[in-house]
């Protein structure tokens, strides 16, 4: 074998070894990748979890509004990705405990009971109006003090949560949370997690957190135009501090 047949023969060589390493190594960070995605959403190969949502008052029957649906469709795609399966449940049927299954809850609870229950047992320092009455705080968020207002189809609020039963609780499943003030923004707040996810998973990793997103000008952009407001987490599980009722004056 003469000197130029070794080279091209050495060459040939290096290229598979250098094509084989590419490979195992972009296949290991697709795993790892994966893995990561895998543990944030507590969804591992071939497990179940549950999306829930309103039962649109309608009828008996399971009828989602629009801007649900597109919220669900977020979320199949993610727990697609992880090789997960979802199911879907209304709120009324989702009579079962938190920790045994991922759970993606989207809805606002004057008409999501579930949701009322997470509000109620994890976040209790979140208050929602939810006044049918017409007044500048109808359906007003109220978090740690601080009221965020509704101005429909211009300025609108949600908050997005990440909820497990203790800090770092791997064997935990987590409950996600879209709460916002009207249907487009429970949509954006679906899409901030699709968009956010890996961000989020190395901020908070599997911890617990509750992230305030505003919504501009909904009714020329949809639920696309979304800005990260204050991670409100300490706030939103600190129960609120009922004001005491005034003593009234004792006649004489």
């Amino acid at each position: 074998m003469n000197d130029d047949v070794r080279n091209i023969v050495l060459g040939a060589a290096l290229a598979v070894i250098g094509a084989a390493l590419g490979w195992l190594a972009r296949t290991y960070l697709w795993k790892r990748k994966l893995h990561r995605k895998q543990a944030f959403f507590g969804l591992p190969e071939n497990s179940e979890s549950l999306l829930v949502v309103n039962r649109d008052a309608g009828g008996p029957d399971l009828t989602v509004v629009r801007h649900d649906v597109a919220a669900l469709l977020e979320l199949a795609a993610l727990i697609k990705d992880c090789g997960a399966h979802s199911q879907l449940v209304a709120h009324d049927a989702a009579q079962q405990g938190f920790g045994e299954r991922t759970e993606f809850c989207v809805g606002h609870p004057s008409a999501n009971r579930r949701m009322a229950a997470h509000l109620h047992s994890l976040l209790p320092g979140v208050r929602l109006n939810t006044d049918p009455e017409p007044g500048p705080d109808r359906g007003a968020f109220q978090i740690g003090g601080e009221t965020y207002r509704l101005e429909p189809g211009r300025t609108e609020y949600a908050f997005l949560a990440r909820l497990t039963a203790g800090q770092g609780h791997d064997t935990t499943r987590p409950v996600f949370v879209f709460c916002g003030q009207r249907a487009i923004t429970n949509q954006a707040a679906t899409r901030y997690l699709a968009r956010h996810h890996e961000r989020l998973a190395r901020k908070h990793g599997n911890n617990s957190f509750v992230l305030l997103l505003k919504v501009t000008n909904s009714q020329a952009y949809g639920s696309d135009v979304v800005e990260l407001v204050a991670d409100v987490t300490k706030a939103a599980q600190t129960p609120a501090v009922e004001a005491a009722p005034q003593k009234g004056h004792r006649s004489s």
